[in-house]
């Protein structure tokens, strides 16, 4: 009867030994891969883009335009020392962003205006707004202090980028969140004549852009799909659903170009898998 018994004990002890090692397991699974989002979100990686077109002026050739986008007030190092470095490395002849650089769930407009506040010591920094700043109710005040900084706005406007003799037109269009763009209406900002590149938000609009004879068009706003699968793309991404159509890189049609910035920040989803952070640097030649 002892030996038995042993033996069933001993079972039961083997039994609840598995199980307490299947949870050590589980919990070093559960560690690791949450060591391994803080780390993913919270490196900055740059992506670099080379862009060649016969309309390009000469003077603009080897042109290099950062594009940040998506801050969703993250900050990189405290008031976004790491990201501002990283900026100053790659030399820049403008910034852009590509909105949403504040978070409507989690507003910090003095966070995005002191990234701002340095951007443009970098380079002439321009501005376009997204959804998040719809949705935020002193978006006209944290616009004139943009302004007070020395950023550029641009809403639904063009302007002349000027190097050596010869100019570029930027235009810069409003989120449809804000008051929407249809075709007809940006095509009078592009001109018939000139190298175009347009800021805009939303890159599921790209059949427009197209439509409008844009050269070069920088996005963001799909935050990459969120979660990337090798070799497939991201998962989701807002107004485009699952398995997003234009959710990262570069993509063209025709003469149009368009670069959908991955993004820096994260917002309803509060983590991103296989996607890290980015900057996007394009640099644009004369063919």
């Amino acid at each position: 009867m002892g030996k038995i018994t042993n033996g069933v004990k001993g079972r039961i002890f083997t039994k609840e030994g598995k199980i307490r090692k299947s949870f050590v397991a589980f919990l070093v699974i559960v560690l690791l891969f949450s060591v391994y989002c803080i780390i993913e979100n919270n490196i900055l990686t740059v992506r670099e883009f080379e862009i060649v077109s016969e309309k390009l002026p000469e003077d603009f050739s080897g042109y290099r335009i950062a594009q940040v986008s998506d801050l969703h007030n993250k900050e990189f190092g405290k008031n976004n020392k790491r990201l501002l470095e990283k900026l100053e490395d790659l030399s820049p002849d403008i910034i852009l962003i590509t909105g949403d650089i504040v978070d409507s769930m989690k507003t910090d407009m003095e966070a995005a205006l002191e990234f701002c506040k340095k951007a443009v010591v970098i380079a002439p920094t321009y501005y376009v707004n997204g959804n998040h700043e719809s949705a935020i109710e002193d978006y006209l005040e944290f616009e004139g202090a943009l302004r007070g900084l020395g950023v550029t706005v641009l809403r639904n406007q063009c302007v002349e980028l000027s190097k050596g003799s010869e100019t570029v037109n930027l235009i810069g269009i409003d989120d449809p969140t804000f008051t929407y763009v249809n075709g007809k209406r940006l095509e009078t900002l592009v001109s018939d004549k000139g190298y175009n590149i347009l800021m805009s938000h939303r890159p599921e609009l790209f059949e427009m852009y197209v439509n409008a004879g844009v050269d070069l068009v920088f996005c963001g706003h799909a935050h990459g799909g969120q979660f990337r699968i090798p070799f497939i793309g991201g998962i989701v991404a807002p107004n485009q659903g699952f398995f997003p159509k234009y959710d990262s890189g570069l993509y063209n049609d025709g003469n149009t170009n368009m670069v959908v910035s991955r993004g820096l920040g994260n917002s309803i989803i509060p983590i991103r898998l296989n996607n890290e952070p980015e900057i996007i640097i394009v640099e644009i030649k004369n063919k």
